[in-house]
């Protein structure tokens, strides 16, 4: 059985290496003594050895004649293994080896720390007469009386413990020590002899030599014990070659009892002791030897073996390791006087009524730290077992658990060692018992503070850098993820793709055999006084000559003629050209080719090689040809055998089953190269996409910015993590204009930065005389960690530092440093995103709740808008999904299904418009976009099952509710009891979502159809699982559905509309002026990807800003041929839209009218819901058609791929509304490079720059002038517009 004995610091009992007693061999009645090398010596059983290392106390030996025996085989094998004499001012650096500590590598962890006066949060500092102080014992003064008279002191207070004489025993002190120099031979063999003397008349000697010699060699042992074995390898930490760990120093504090590199030192893993993984001690084997030093009073120095692992370093000089370690401790201080001092600190802290107390009492960082607790005065009294858990720098940081042991003190005083490391300012700990009992210092948890060179605002940029060094780590890691999962995709689509290019090679052959078999069955080798070859024996790579018998054939009469000639079923085309000659040898009308073949081909699709005949291809296994009255790209007439063409079998030539491998090689080989041209085509568009995509984002952002900069903006304009800028305002725009003072009020993260917000600060005049900047607090205020004065004195003020883990500015502004009267942008706050942050904002789940969406449901804007937002929202990293009603005709197929009319109001239910709405509804089609459609699951409510349906639309997780009482089973999107249809689809959408157990973050409901969401909400699910959501509501156009846009505005959350201009137009209406405080104009987007000309596939040429003549020019072409208008280069203006009032319909009539009286060409695409203006435009069609045809057309139909090439094709497109709340029109044209011709009025002035209007109210924005627009709703605005351009 192993006992470990480990020595106990007065300290802790953590601190000195173990000796192991083990059984030895039977029947010897010696044990023998294993001190961690390779050595042994015979120890009498029944004797516990005199000196242990386990416990508080030393050990009482049962004679001084064992120990004296002892002794003496301790000198005996030190003579014959050698020793090393020391001087005094050398040091023994060694690793210790604990046998409960299992081998581990440290980690590491590094960072400067702030300085501060220590103090504890659990007592009050012990007077200064009860601190312990530095105790300096200089070693050349310690004789070995000494060093025996305190070893004995601390054993004669130790407990004291019988021997134990049944079994022999063997005592191994780990560790890594080899000897560190050999003696001479001579003094080697002098030593032995003197060891054996003493320890054969040991026995004989009176009390006074007993006494003498126990003294002398009290000190030897002393200082063997002392010594710690060094490790004879260490995991090398950049390149260190010295010992990271090692004894006391002889001249510096005893506050550690280990030496160690702290910069391998990080957070613990959970449920290890902290000390553990700090220090991470290895157990050693035994086969390492242990040193013992020469008196002490020596100062010889013997040469030391390179060889050795015992490192010897003089004190005197300094030791740099290459990673720096904590300041070692002092070991020459009196363990007595030691033990006396904590002992009486730790009866000042029983009498003070303290459970706790530390030592050393100024804790400082990268260094040990002794922690005691008084068991019988804590919560823990009655547990066996004592465990510290803690953190530092409150409790946010290196967390660890760690046992406690019973210590030497007097009193139930339990202790464990602590590393302090160099990031802390405060550690923060509780004492429990492994379980549920805890001593937590009545719920307030105990705390110390930490002299350290950081503070916690330095803390917190390092857990920022340590973020951003983590989250660049991650990012690595996840990019190397994608790109091997990119490059086994790839690989997966090239196996896939390899396979589908041999299967259509096969298919090919299969075709093309097939015919050719059936062309062989017409095939000869003459045709009677038509045609013949000669000779009449040929074969493949033979030179022969055609004759062809021009009388009585559709050529009779021309005087050229050609051969356009092929072979194997014109399996390359037409791939031969012959010009034919009179044959003046033959009678009749015969003719034949003239020495001519055709070998490859001219990019009219044939090269003419002059030969004296032409040459039979060598893989023709037949030949087909027709007659023409000239060469390829210039005949106008053929004899091609009444279009049957000419064939002539090839006999002998090659094999026919080779013939159709080679083949299907090659057309193998033609799809290969095909599809990587293809690929290499598309990776180079998807790559100049982005980088346009990135670009648009950039330049949309920048806009953004200076659209506010009339009130607010930063210096610079873009706000960067890590970097100062300067907040600049205008209050004469806002609600403080006036104000004789304005004060800043700002942080970060939505207002959830860990900083917590900024102090208020008092703006001044800026340079420019418009603006504030944000001033200096007063002297007395204490400065934010994020705000950094300017050196400058001549500006007076306090700019912002930007967090590193900021990714959002937020800032209000007050009238008094007290508040008062605030700008917070109508409830709303100024907010600047933060760009190269290491933090990402949360992403909130949002889930839209709407009856059209594009392009599966789309009859207007609404459905548009839909689609493009959740995409937009989605690629900022949010997580968006869609609830849709399923309706019957949505395309989830490649078949095409109406979705019915363009006509949102519930109140035109009428028979004669049902009617009507049946004819038209196949005008009006869905585009198959729903991916992976599948059914997910179903529940009851309302009467019936709603079965719900999940895919993608867009890339935009889609839920799709089908109930099944048929309410969405009529054909089209409107049209058929709306209101009550829309109303149970919104009540439905709720319930799922709580079905569901879904809480989504934002519930955004859009315009009447959807407004049911935001009272319902309120009304029945605010209070249940769905309680955290807030809703959304908004109107895309208020001339629908009033009174449910009135009720959703007074239960909504926060309520939009598509422009601010319409905001501001509609702020008086009924609906929304009670609640116009929480109402805002955010101006729609189209989606880039949808609208993009370089990748549209409904124009013939793509294009971008650096082609946009080439590729308009091929659209307009394309236009014009496509509706029959005239091939001219005169401007063409297009109309798209429905065609209701709203839309301006008297205003593009007069249009049309002038455009054609200026000669320019009209294209108006779109239809009407209402059947008297639909018959009134096609009236109007027939008359145009007729009176101007070849300039106008009209296309009263709904055609998606035609409204693509009319925005490429046209050169500008005309807006007339009345109103519009935004307009996506004006927005798709400019992307495709029409210029807009548009009324001034809400969506439509806030887009539309008129070119000699409005270059300032551009340039304000950051923009230019982008197309013309007029006022008022008569023909001589229209006129005004249309004058200019056409």
């Amino acid at each position: 059985m192993e006992m470990p004995l480990r020595a106990q610091s007065p300290l802790c009992s953590r601190g000195r290496p173990l000796l192991v007693v083990r059984p030895a061999a039977a029947a010897t009645g010696l044990a023998q003594v294993s001190c961690g090398g390779s050595w042994s010596c015979p120890v009498p059983f029944g004797f516990i050895f005199p000196f242990s290392l386990s416990g508080p106390c030393w050990w009482i030996c049962t004679s001084i004649t064992e120990l004296l025996r002892v002794f003496y085989h301790f000198l005996l094998l030190q003579s014959t293994i050698g020793r090393s004499r020391f001087t005094v001012g050398w040091l023994v650096r060694c690793m210790v080896s604990s046998s409960d500590y299992p081998k581990r590598n440290p980690r590491r962890a590094s960072t400067p720390k702030p300085k501060g006066t220590a103090s504890r949060g659990y007592a009050s500092r012990p007077t200064a007469e009860s601190s312990p102080k530095k105790i300096e014992v200089e070693q050349s003064g310690t004789d070995e009386g000494d060093l025996g008279k305190s070893n004995g002191t601390l054993h004669s207070e130790g407990t004291e413990q019988a021997s134990t004489a049944e079994e022999l025993s063997e005592v191994d002190l780990p560790g890594n020590v080899a000897s560190s120099a050999a003696k001479d031979e001579a003094e080697t063999k002098e030593e032995v002899g003197q060891n054996q003397s003493s320890g054969s008349s040991s026995t004989s000697m009176d009390d006074e030599s007993i006494d003498r010699k126990l003294d002398e060699y009290r000190g030897k042992i002393s200082a063997l014990v002392s010594s710690k074995p060094e490790p004879s390898s260490l995991a090398s930490v950049h390149g260190q070659d010295r010992p990271v760990v090692g004894v006391h120093e002889q001249e510096k504090s005893i506050t550690g009892s280990q030496e160690y590199d702290s910069s391998i030192v990080d957070e613990p893993p959970k449920g290890r002791p902290f000390a553990e993984a700090i220090i991470g001690y290895p157990v050693k084997d035994a086969e390492e030897e242990l040193p013992v030093s020469e008196d002490d009073d020596s100062e010889e120095e013997l040469p030391v073996s390179e060889d050795d692992d015992l490192r010897i370093i003089k004190d005197q000089e300094q030791y740099e390791p290459d990673i720096q370690a904590p300041a070692p401790v002092e070991d020459n201080v009196d363990p007595e006087v030691l033990k006396r001092t904590l002992q009486e600190l730790a009866d000042e802290n029983y009498l003070a009524g303290n459970k706790c107390f530390v030592f050393p009492e100024v804790v400082k960082v990268d260094s040990m730290i002794d922690i005691y607790l008084n068991r019988s005065m804590s919560a823990l009294a009655s547990e066996p077992d004592v465990l510290i858990k803690g953190a530092f720098n409150g409790w946010r940081w290196n967390s660890f658990t760690e046992n406690l042991h019973k210590s030497e003190l007097r009193g139930d005083w339990w202790c464990c060692k602590l590393y302090i490391p160099k990031q802390a300012y405060r550690l923060d700990f509780v004492f429990f018992n492994g379980d549920t009992v805890y001593e937590n210092n009545n719920h307030n948890d105990f705390f110390l503070e930490i002299e350290s060179d950081i503070d916690e605002q330095s803390f917190e940029e390092f857990l920022v850098e340590e973020k951003r060094k983590e989250l660049e780590r991650l990012a690595a890691e996840e990019a190397e993820r994608k790109r091997k999962a990119e490059e086994e995709r790839r690989r997966e689509e090239e196996r896939a793709a390899i396979e589908a290019d041999r299967a259509q090679a096969k298919s090919e052959v299969e075709t093309k055999k097939e015919k050719l078999h059936q062309m062989l069955s017409l095939a000869s080798r003459y045709a009677d006084n038509l045609w013949y070859i000669e000779p009449n024996t040929y074969r493949g790579g033979d030179r022969v000559r055609l004759y062809y018998n021009r009388s009585s054939r559709p050529l009779m009469h021309n005087n050229e003629i050609w051969m356009h000639g092929g072979y194997n079923n014109w399996i390359d085309g037409p791939s031969i050209a012959e010009r034919l000659v009179k044959s003046h040898e033959k009678d009749g009308d015969w003719w034949y080719a003239e020495s001519m073949y055709i070998h490859s081909l001219h990019p009219l699709g044939f090269m003419i090689l002059p030969r004296f005949d032409f040459t039979i291809p060598e893989r023709a296994l037949m030949l087909n040809w027709v007659f023409a009255d000239g060469p390829p790209g210039n005949a106008k007439d053929y004899d091609n055998n009444e279009r049957q063409d000419f064939h002539a079998i090839v006999p002998n030539n090659i094999p026919e089953d080779m013939f159709w491998v080679e083949e299907e090689h090659r057309i193998f080989r033609r799809l290969q190269q095909e599809r990587r041209e293809r690929e290499d085509a598309d990776r180079q568009k998807a790559e100049r996409s982005a980088k346009m995509k990135a670009e648009m984002k950039e330049k949309t952002m920048r806009a953004f910015l200076l659209s506010q900069k009339h009130i607010v903006y930063t210096e610079p304009l873009e706000v960067r993590a890590g970097t100062t800028v300067d907040v600049l305002y205008n209050p004469s725009n806002t609600v403080l204009n006036g104000k004789p003072e304005v004060w800043f009020r700002g942080s970060f993260n939505r207002w959830t930065h860990p900083s917590g917000p900024l102090p208020p600060q008092k703006m001044v005049n800026a340079e420019n005389g418009l603006h504030l900047r944000a001033t200096a607090p007063d002297s007395d205020t204490k400065p934010h960690a994020y705000q950094i004065p300017l050196v400058s004195l001549s500006a007076l003020f306090f700019s912002v530092r930007v967090p590193l883990d900021a990714y959002m500015m937020d800032f209000v502004f007050s009238e008094s440093e007290d508040g008062g009267i605030y700008d917070n942008r109508n409830g709303m706050d100024y907010h600047i995103p933060v760009s190269d942050s290491v933090a990402k904002e949360p992403p909130m789940h949002i889930v839209h709740i709407a009856v059209e969406m594009a392009p599966i449901a789309k009859v207007g804007g609404l459905g548009d808008v839909v689609t493009s937002l959740s995409r937009a929202v989605q690629d900022l990293g949010h997580n968006v999904e869609v609830i849709l009603p399923k309706y019957d005709c949505l395309n989830l197929s490649n078949v095409s299904l109406s979705i019915g009319v363009n006509y949102p109001a519930p109140s035109f239910l009428f028979l004669s418009l049902l009617c009507f709405i049946s004819i038209l509804s196949a005008f009006f089609t869905c585009d198959n976009e729903v991916k992976d459609l599948y059914y997910q699951q179903s529940f009851a409510w309302g009467g019936t099952e709603i079965k719900v349906w999940f895919g993608k639309v867009e890339d935009i997780p889609v839920y799709f509710l089908e109930p099944q009482n048929g309410m969405f089973w009529v054909g089209c999107v409107y049209g058929k009891n709306d209101e009550s249809r829309f109303g149970f689809f919104c009540h439905s959408a709720l319930e799922f979502l709580l079905q569901k157990g879904s809480s989504p973050d934002i519930i955004h409901c859009h315009d009447w159809s959807s407004a049911p969401v935001a009272w319902l909400y309120k009304e029945q699910y605010a209070l249940n699982e769905l309680g955290n959501s807030r809703v959304v509501f908004t109107i895309h156009n208020l001339e629908f559905g009033a009174h449910h846009i009135g009720k959703a505005m007074a239960h909504c959350d926060k309520a939009t509309t598509v422009s601010d201009t319409y905001s501001k137009e509609v702020a008086g209406h009924g609906a929304i002026a009670p609640h116009y405080f929480k109402f805002h104009g955010i101006r729609n987007g189209i989606d880039p990807d949808i609208w993009d000309p370089y990748t549209d596939k409904f124009i013939p040429v793509h294009y971008t800003s650096e082609n946009v003549v080439e590729g308009k020019s091929a659209a307009k072409k394309a236009l014009q041929q496509k509706l029959g208008l005239q091939q001219t280069d005169t401007p063409i203006v297009g109309i798209i839209s429905r065609l209701t009032l709203q839309k301006g319909i008297h205003l593009m009539k007069h249009a049309i009218y002038r455009t054609l009286e200026r000669n320019g060409q009209v294209v108006l695409l779109g239809s009407a819901p209402d059947p008297h203006i639909q018959g009134d435009f096609t009236n109007l069609a027939s008359q145009l058609h007729g009176e101007y045809n070849g300039r106008v057309k009209l296309c009263l139909i709904y055609d998606e791929p035609l409204s693509h090439l009319i925005y490429a094709g046209a050169d500008f497109i005309l807006v007339p509304s009345i109103f519009e709340p935004c307009g996506l029109t004006q927005l798709i044209a400019m992307r495709y490079g029409s210029i807009p011709i548009v009324r001034k009025t809400g969506g439509l002035y806030d887009t539309v720059f008129d070119v000699d209007n409005d270059k300032d109210r551009a340039q304000a924005q950051g923009l230019e002038p982008n197309g013309f627009s007029f006022e008022g709703a008569d023909s001589n605005g229209v006129d005004y517009a249309l004058d200019r351009q056409v």
